[in-house]
């Protein structure tokens, strides 16, 4: 007694056999965790490393050379890239996919620990994170208050926000917009000082010698035991101010004598406003294996427990929130997966006519759909828009097998048998074919999973999932349908609706068509290969013909601007460009609210040439976020931002699910030693690029535009007044630096104690002149009579690609698709490219460029599986090309309808042509053998 007798015989058994699976799946779809995508997020590890004071050419040769040099060690690196800047060496290092995150954070900690002696004393400590250097954030949220300080708010904000939610699981880190930590600000004044003959390295010593605390043991008496503290740190600023630094003729001198002392915040380069209001935003990034999905939801729920510890004046507000498009798009597409049930179910009673026989293959599909959720838990993998999207898919492949078994049966029911003795006698026939069929699909769908790279893990699950519901869907229609067929149908009736008479009409008027179609193909076969012939032709000149791109942009409910100022400009010069950005955007109905930060932090000093708008968008409008964002679009904010903001560069964004951060889809990214090859080969291209017109506003990150006071030092002059090198650069550091000299407790934690000349007295280079160091004999001398000065360019940022110095040229596509900009671009590189400089694309583009061929790859590997399995079932080389002939008229069909629409042909959506393409063959194989399996 095989299976399917066994489940008509015993049909109580057979149906507990599928609800166990049903019961499975429910329990595994409701711990399931929901996502966009699958989980393509590499393994990422940063090292953020604050050289306060330092150059991009000195944090690159003394901080960012020396780590990179020992991380490059590690086993299963793919890709080591840096930013050098001004204070700031980052370092992002991507792991192979199968790398687990937690290992290599641990390999890098242990060789940056190697490596931390040849490191500069004054650098903070360098900060290893399970994050993007540059990754996006999943949400901002805004604190603001119409009664308080921007320091005040960042205070509240670091110590009842910030703290509570950086340990949330799957949380990264929390960035600052706008953020004033508090410091001991102590503002030197150099013509005080230099009356007094103190000098900046005076101050630092004072400050070393007085500001502790050590332990100071205890005493232990016969009875008791005492600790003994010593209270020598210092909290208030009137301690500060009352410090003795030197003596004069007897009278002392102290520091409220030469400074003034406050409680203010340590950086001054930081902006924040929330639809205009001052605010600070925290922006929450998650661990690069963290589902954003999740961590957006535990944030939501943690602000909802802090908003009722705060202050009533406090507002908090979410300006940017990338889960909720996630949850929304999932939402939708589970309403389609609704939809296409219930329209399946329709169709399959329209063919049948009948009740009975309808409810029978439409019961296969919830509880092949239900049992898939169970597979998909098993195989770790996530409800997301992919998964989502193969069981709406799989709806109309999972009923074909309870089809094929309900018509035999009722076939045999037509000729005068009864249900029994038809499901019996069916199933003999057929479960041969059923499981043929089956193991077909499923070899079409798998080779999809062997891709590689991003494409490779978005249509993994994909794969799989929709492989797996068309087995589970053979188990149900081998052990489900022959058992509710024998039970549930009955005997043949004479009875015809008119609605059944109308059907067979119709189906009798198609059937005689087909005949005569069929006869025409038959009788000339010439036209009919020809046919065929300009078919697969029209289908290589279609895929050809249509622009290619790796995902489409789409509308999240947000839109990201950046503007760029010149190298060199102020926050406040920066910031009346960004007001006028704002201004344009709070004058669009569709905006709901927008979040702006200049120099914005990511653990690490920002950018005070840098602003950034989170703008998101009202539920209900009339524009989508590509039409306010695209530039030249009727009605775009941003050709009104781009005309109307003179003398910046405004970049608009749309948050991807794809990419690193915030960044454009094309980035270029050039490799030489020699910078200044580097830089004129950038600009080159990007000019070459401009002139072009495919990309907007296109530009590179590497120039040497960024203003430089540099200061060379007359040795030996300062050898014969007894002035070192470090005796000059120590007081430049403090005094122009703002140096972090020592450390003070408030409100219970601890902050930096910072000494530095105002900004009003850091204007000019004539300032140098107020600088003095002291002489071997101990007088004073001007820092400006022992250098020579000259203004020049110097490099905003040195980037690293693969340890090689790097320059990058990015844009936006514009009038193009991704895949025409990256052909223009390799034209443009072979005609001007220098042999000592390399070309590799980054981002979206990489992406593209290493997966076209993968992909039609892949389509091939799934047509020679199919034509294996359907030889090896035929025991016949020739007889599967006789049904694989339909193959190439599916894909034309796809492919002309992408065409027709106006469609971009999407990298990521290659591999879903397997699945029709391939789709004719089992109905092909079902009409080849069907009539040869009675005999």
């Amino acid at each position: 007694m095989n299976l399917p007798e066994f489940c008509i015989r015993r049909p109580i058994a057979a149906v507990m056999f599928n609800l166990a699976l049903a019961v499975i799946g429910i329990v595994g779809l409701s711990r399931l965790p929901v996502r966009e995508l699958p989980d393509i997020d590499p393994p990422v590890v940063s090292v953020t490393t604050i050289y306060p004071g330092a150059n991009a050419e000195l944090v690159e040769a003394d901080v960012t050379e020396p780590m990179e040099q020992e991380i490059n060690n590690i086993s299963g690196i793919k890709i080591l890239r840096s930013e050098s800047r001004e204070q700031v060496s980052a370092i992002t290092v991507e792991f192979d996919l199968n790398r687990n995150v937690d290992v290599g954070a641990q390999d890098v900690r242990d060789r940056i620990s190697r490596v931390r002696d040849k490191l500069p004393d004054d650098i903070k400590e360098p900060v290893v994170a399970k994050q993007d250097a540059d990754a996006q954030e999943v949400m901002w949220v805004a604190l603001s208050s119409p009664s308080r300080s921007t320091l005040e708010l960042s205070n509240l904000a670091e110590r009842q926000i910030k703290d509570r939610l950086q340990i949330l699981p799957g949380v990264g880190g929390v960035n600052f917009g706008g953020e004033k930590r508090p410091s001991m600000r102590i503002w030197l004044d150099t013509t005080k000082m230099s009356s007094r003959q103190i000098t900046a390295a005076d101050i630092r010593k004072l400050l070393d010698r007085e500001n502790v605390e050590l332990p100071s043991g205890k005493i232990e008496g016969q009875n008791r035991s005492l600790s003994i503290l010593a209270r020598g740190r210092m909290d208030q600023p009137e301690q500060y101010a009352d410090l003795i630094v030197r003596e004069d003729a007897g009278s002392p001198i102290r520091l409220r004598d030469v400074a003034t002392i406050e409680i203010g915040p340590e950086v001054e380069d930081t902006i924040a406003r929330f639809s205009g209001e001052p605010a600070v935003g925290l922006g929450v990034v998650k661990q690069s294996d963290a589902n954003a999905v999740d961590v957006a939801r535990a944030v939501r729920r943690e602000l909802e427990k802090i908003k009722p510890t705060l202050p009533s004046d406090i507002r908090i507000d979410i300006p940017y929130d990338s889960s909720l498009y996630v949850e929304a798009a999932i939402e939708e597409v589970g309403f389609t997966l609704g939809l296409s049930f219930v329209l399946v179910v329709l169709l399959i009673y329209f063919f049948l006519h009948n009740v009975r026989a309808t409810l029978i293959p439409s019961s296969a599909i919830p509880l092949s759909i239900l049992a898939t959720f169970g597979l998909i838990y098993f195989l770790n993998y996530s409800i997301n828009i992919l998964t989502l999207l193969a069981l709406v898919l799989a709806i109309g492949i999972v009923v074909d097998d309870a089809i094929v078994v309900l018509e035999n049966i009722m076939r045999h029911i037509e000729e005068g048998m009864s249900p029994f003795e038809a499901s019996i006698l069916s199933m003999k026939e057929i479960t041969g074919a059923v499981l043929a069929i089956t193991a077909s699909l499923i070899v079409v769908f798998l080779p999809i999973a062997f891709q590689s790279g991003t494409t490779g893990i978005l249509f993994r699950e994909f794969a799989i999932t929709l492989a797996g519901a068309v087995a589970i869907s053979a188990f149900v229609a081998l052990t489900l349908s022959p058992a509710l067929g024998a039970n549930f149908l009955r005997p043949k009736s004479d009875k015809n609706t008119a609605f059944s008479r109308w059907v067979e009409r119709g189906f009798h008027r198609l059937s005689a068509s087909y005949a005569a179609s069929l006869g025409f193909a038959l009788r000339s076969p010439r036209l009919l290969l020809g046919l065929g012939a300009g078919t697969l032709a029209l289908t290589i000149l279609l895929y050809r013909v249509i622009p290619q791109e790796f995902l489409p942009d789409e509308d999240k409910g947000t839109i990201i601007a950046v503007i760029v100022t010149p190298e060199g400009s102020t926050p406040e010069s920066t910031d009346r460009y960004l007001r006028q950005a704002e201004k344009i955007a709070s004058e669009y109905p569709e905006v709901q609210s927008f979040f702006s930060a200049i120099a914005l932090s990511r653990g690490a000093p920002g950018q005070a040439n840098l602003g950034i708008m989170f703008i998101r968008l009202k539920k209900d409008r009339d524009r989508t976020a590509l039409q306010l964002a695209r530039p030249g679009a009727r009605g775009s904010m941003f050709t009104r931002m781009i005309s109307e903001i003179q003398g910046a560069v405004v970049i608009p964004f749309l948050p991807k699910a794809v990419g690193r951060g915030f960044g454009e889809s094309f980035q270029l990214i050039l490799q030489s030693s020699n910078l200044a090859l580097l830089e004129k080969t950038a600009k080159q291209m990007r000019d070459e690029i401009a002139d072009a017109g495919f990309l907007s506003q296109p530009r590179t990150n590497f120039n040497y535009e960024k203003p430089q006071l540099s200061l060379k030092i007359d040795r030996d002059r300062a050898a014969n007044l007894g002035v070192s090198v470090r005796d000059i650069s120590e007081a430049l550091q403090i005094l122009l630096g703002g140096l972090d000299i020592s450390r003070f407790n408030y409100e219970g934690k601890q902050y930096d104690v910072i000494a530095q000349l105002k900004r009003t007295d850091r204007l000019v280079p004539d300032e140098l002149q107020s600088i003095y160091v002291r002489t071997q004999s101990g007088q004073l001398v001007p820092i400006r009579n022992l250098v020579t000065t000259s203004e020049q360019g110097s490099v905003n940022s040195i980037f690293h690609f693969l340890r090689q110095r790097s320059a990058s040229v990015t844009g936006q596509p514009q009038g193009v698709t991704l895949g025409q900009a990256i052909e223009k671009t390799q034209e443009i590189a072979r005609r001007i490219l220098p042999p000592e400089v390399t070309l590799e694309f980054d981002g979206e583009a990489r992406e593209l460029v290493s997966g076209r061929g993968e992909a039609w790859q892949i389509i091939f590997l799934a047509l020679l599986i199919v034509y294996m399995a359907l030889a090896a079932q035929f025991e016949s080389l020739v007889h599967p090309f006789t049904i694989m002939i339909a193959l190439p008229m599916a894909v034309f069909g796809a492919l002309l309808l992408i065409f027709s629409l106006g469609f971009i042909n999407q990298l990521a959506v290659i591999p879903q042509y397997v699945p029709p393409g391939t789709l004719p063959a089992p109905l092909a194989w079902l009409f080849g053998v069907m009539p040869e399996i009675p005999s």
